[in-house]
């Protein structure tokens, strides 16, 4: 199965941040805690050059905690600062902006030196869909601007945002790139709700879902689903279709003559994951990703 979804809008942002990065200070960069390098835009990089650039983690608190730990030391190995944050329920502004004046650290004292009364640094905030940059600005920002949802592609244009005295911020739509070359990133990103539902095969991005809480999280899918046998074997590609099955019957997805419906299955299995009805799970580890990024 292939993934692509690179709507306009996506290409005229790209195009439009590049033009903005001569007045930024800081990007801030936004990415899922649950599967923090297939949430990255491999454009990024490119895209952002050479600014000062902070991580931020989000949805931290329904990542495994333990893999957060090592997605940080990850990060830090590759000379880049990352934050777990919860935007919605936390209030990350406090830790983000120490970190963002610790990184603009030297601009600020070469202004002070000058006798200037240093400016408010200005940030772009960057992110793939549906990764949170809405609320996170909200929540910086103390009352409601940016737009929000559940879905992705709520944020359309560019706007920018005071955040008290010492910070502005530059929101921006969310960037997914044009083609997934390695499919198990289109998965991940499907599993977590970043690809929109409507143009994907469910049962497909449940299958996967299913065969890696499988292979990770056993005991919280057994917990979770009311089901008393996991396979072993997360490669047995009939042992997981079964499990998606018994799931189902567990939850009344049944069509006449008791046939499990595999679509509505499939759908209660996402929802739960994404919900964070399952516990804290991460999708990737940094061992898989250091394998992802030499291939």
């Amino acid at each position: 199965m292939t993934i692509q979804w690179f709507p306009g809008h996506m290409t005229r942002a790209r195009r439009q941040i590049q033009d903005k990065l001569k007045l930024i200070d800081l990007a801030i960069e936004l990415l899922d805690a649950r599967i923090p390098l297939s949430s990255r835009n491999p454009m990024i990089d490119e895209i952002l050059q050479n600014k000062p650039r902070l991580v931020l983690l989000n949805k931290s608190d329904l990542a495994d905690p333990e893999l957060t730990r090592q997605w940080v030391a990850y990060f830090a190995g590759q000379g880049l600062q990352a934050l777990p944050i919860d935007a919605v329920n936390g209030n990350p502004v406090k830790d983000i902006m120490a970190r963002s004046r610790e990184l603009m650290s030297s601009k600020i004292e070469a202004q002070i030196r000058k006798g200037m009364n240093p400016r408010a640094i200005r940030a772009l905030i960057v992110g793939i869909p549906n990764v949170g940059k809405s609320t996170l600005i909200n929540r910086m920002a103390g009352r409601k601007i940016a737009l929000t949802g559940d879905k992705p592609g709520v944020t359309k244009g560019q706007q920018w945002i005071k955040v008290g005295t010492e910070m502005e911020l530059l929101d921006t739509p969310g960037i997914l790139w044009p083609k997934f070359e390695d499919q198990q990133v289109g998965l991940r990103l499907a599993a977590t709700g970043a690809i929109k539902e409507e143009i994907l095969h469910v049962e497909d991005i449940a299958f996967f879902a299913m065969r890696y809480l499988a292979g990770h999280y056993k005991e919280a899918v057994k917990e979770r689903f009311g089901v008393s046998e996991v396979p072993d074997d997360p490669s047995d590609t009939d042992a997981i279709v079964e499990l998606m099955e018994a799931v189902g019957r567990k939850r009344g997805a049944l069509m006449s003559g008791g046939r499990v419906d595999l679509e509505k299955a499939s759908l209660t299995i996402l929802r739960e994951l994404r919900a964070g009805k399952l516990g804290r799970i991460t999708l990737e580890t940094p061992q898989e990703a250091v394998g992802m990024t030499e291939e």
